[in-house]
């Protein structure tokens, strides 16, 4: 058995051969996470004191990381006390996962390859979460995938998911091929750190490809209904895709006061916006001084796996301040 420390003091046991993140789970602490399988780096940490083993390979860690201390703690297992550089999030405390029955209330193609699915959950068992997190669908096949809720947190009788269709995928046949309204799914939610921290008095800036609008959608709701005293300064968000196809919906009616930049990187000769990847047109931008400095900043980022990374050694690199970079990367599955 070993002890873990976080730098806020707060501690907890962990048994060998359990993951840093499992154990702190167990004990009722959320850390930093999303995908738990070492490949997004959300929950990445610093050890400051003592030794851990890999259970699987941390493959968001660069070997400088590995070189100077830093793991994972979803990929690591504790061989000694532990003290880590990180703290829980409290405003999870409450917020637990579990499994809930839910039935197809609407099927909506919003794309060719874009399906806006909306669950319909018991009366007594609406879902408690936070704008950003995302939840593990099962099928009535039994097939299991993580969709991020796209709907507000003030209406968690409903769960919307948009769900793309991935070639090949077999969660996808079932969304796009033999879905009907009524069907009887189970998910187990909801998960994710994936939420929106305080923000009064910073520029918001989102960052998103694909179906990553959908928890960027949740928070944009979030934020038009906070107090004035919660609001932040400024809100910009940069949705990115190949095709203007990709862009399926207008988020400017989500929040007064958006600043939306569609952002295309293969756009046809009509294309007269921004063009390339999201975090070099925010870059861009911030350049010509179209967006706010990154110095007074928050950015929140959702979509692809080299988006994110990217993005976030970019921003790091061009002014954004640490700790102020939050993201849910989404890590691909057949």
């Amino acid at each position: 058995m070993s002890l873990i420390t976080l730098s806020n003091g707060t501690s907890f046991s962990a048994e060998p051969g359990t993951s840093m993140l499992d154990a702190a789970l167990a004990k009722g602490l959320v850390l930093e996470h999303s995908c738990r399988t070492g490949r997004c780096g959300s929950c990445k940490a610093r050890v400051k004191q003592g030794a851990t083993a890999a259970l699987r390979e941390p493959v968001a860690l660069s070997a400088d990381e590995l070189q100077h201390g830093w793991v994972l703690t979803c990929t690591n297992a504790a061989t000694s006390d532990v003290h880590l550089d990180i703290e829980d999030l409290g405003a999870l405390a409450g917020i637990e996962a579990k499994v809930t029955p839910a039935r197809i209330d609407t099927l909506e193609r919003l794309a060719p390859d874009v399906m806006r699915v909306e669950l319909r959950l018991p009366p007594r068992s609406p879902l408690r979460f936070l704008a950003g997190q995302y939840v593990d669908v099962t099928s009535p096949a039994g097939i299991s995938r993580s969709y991020s809720i796209a709907s507000a947190a003030a209406t968690p009788e409903r769960v919307e998911l948009q769900v793309r269709r991935v070639d090949g995928g077999q969660l996808s046949a079932y969304w796009f091929e033999q879905a009907r309204i009524n069907d009887l799914l189970r998910f187990n939610g909801p998960r994710g750190t994936f939420f929106l921290r305080p923000a009064a008095g910073l520029d918001l800036i989102f960052l998103a490809t694909g179906t990553g609008i959908a928890p960027i959608r949740s928070m944009l709701m979030q934020i038009a209904a906070a107090p004035a005293h919660e609001q932040p300064r400024s809100v910009t968000l940069y949705w990115g895709g190949r095709h203007a196809a990709d862009l399926y919906a207008d988020p400017s009616a989500l929040l007064v006061g958006l600043r939306y930049v569609p952002v295309l990187s293969r756009g046809d000769a009509r294309w007269a916006g921004a063009s390339g990847h999201v975090q070099d047109a925010l870059l861009h931008d911030v350049a010509h001084r179209h967006a706010p400095a990154l110095a007074g900043a928050a950015v929140y980022a959702c979509g692809s796996e080299a988006m994110i990374h990217g993005a976030r050694r970019l921003l790091a690199d061009n002014g954004l301040p640490a700790g102020r970079f939050y993201f849910d990367a989404f890590v691909s599955s057949n």
